[in-house]
């Protein structure tokens, strides 16, 4: 989908906008006329080097609001941001995102919990933060980014792949329950995406084709024009589109048979190997 020149919105605020998916979709939102953003993630740094460059090019209002939403204390400040009824927010983007992977059973139970507090339950908040004030005004959206992962389960990624068909299972239902009311929930699922987030995977990104990595740039155009457009699921990329359609009617038994020999993490003998590895978005 091709994002229009003017978008719906006068205000938006993204999660994890420091790199990646959340950057680019800062960097649009700005280049396209909203006027006023909310930038929140953990790097406070990179979002007031963001906040001002986007001031210089397109006279952007950006407020910084750094915070880690796995911290309960940190997501109230943003929950109360996005009901504070003097400053509505047209858009919200539920961009942040944190991924293990390895063995299910070798990774800390901690950080398992830590990625679902982040890919969940943070994400249910602000998006429970945010629809009452939408609904009221008859205006607004939420895009919510998932994965491709969500399709399918995922061996090696399994907390990750859990995580993601949440989001996009979450966001359809509540999708069709503000259907009319002027107010529109997006789940964005992208593939294999070049950001930081897939970086710190190290040598596993080895094994993706060129042909199957798409840009942040690009995913962000399309998850905004689907939000724009008032869509309940966009899938970037024809090739991601075909794979989606081909693999959901496949029996859940080929799905887990194929993501685990596609993610190279069963061993000769039929076990997962231990990797530990954690990814910000």
């Amino acid at each position: 989908m091709t994002l229009p020149d003017g978008l719906p919105w006068d205000s938006a605020l993204v999660t994890g906008a420091s790199s990646g998916i959340g950057e680019a979709v800062a960097r649009l939102l700005g280049g396209h006329g909203v006027g006023h953003l909310v930038l929140v993630a953990r790097r406070a740094d990179r979002l007031g080097r963001l906040a001002a460059e986007l001031g210089r090019a397109h006279g952007t209002e950006v407020e910084v609001l750094a915070a880690d939403l796995a911290d309960g204390s940190e997501l109230a400040r943003v929950e109360q941001r996005l009901a504070d009824s003097d400053r509505p927010v047209d858009l919200l983007v539920n961009n942040a995102g944190l991924g293990t992977s390895g063995a299910f059973a070798t990774l800390p139970s901690d950080g398992e919990e830590h990625e679902i507090l982040v890919n969940v339950v943070a994400l249910v908040r602000l998006t429970r933060a945010v629809l009452p004030g939408q609904i009221d005004r008859e205006r607004g959206a939420v895009l919510n980014v998932s994965s491709m992962a969500s399709y399918q389960p995922s061996p090696g990624n399994a907390t990750y792949g859990a995580s993601k068909a949440f989001v996009t299972s979450f966001s359809e239902a509540v999708h069709e329950e503000v259907r009319g009311s002027g107010v529109t929930v997006t789940a964005l699922c992208p593939g294999y995406t070049r950001t930081e987030f897939q970086g710190a995977t190290g040598g596993s990104q080895d094994r993706v084709p060129g042909f199957a990595w798409t840009s942040a740039e690009s995913v962000a155009e399309a998850g905004l024009a689907g939000a724009a457009a008032g869509r309940a699921l966009v899938v970037p990329g024809l090739g991601y589109k075909l794979i989606a359609g081909v693999t959901t009617p496949l029996p859940r038994s080929a799905k887990r048979w194929i993501m685990g020999r596609a993610a190279g993490t069963l061993s000769d003998r039929g076990r997962l190997s231990g990797v530990n590895r954690t990814r910000w978005r």
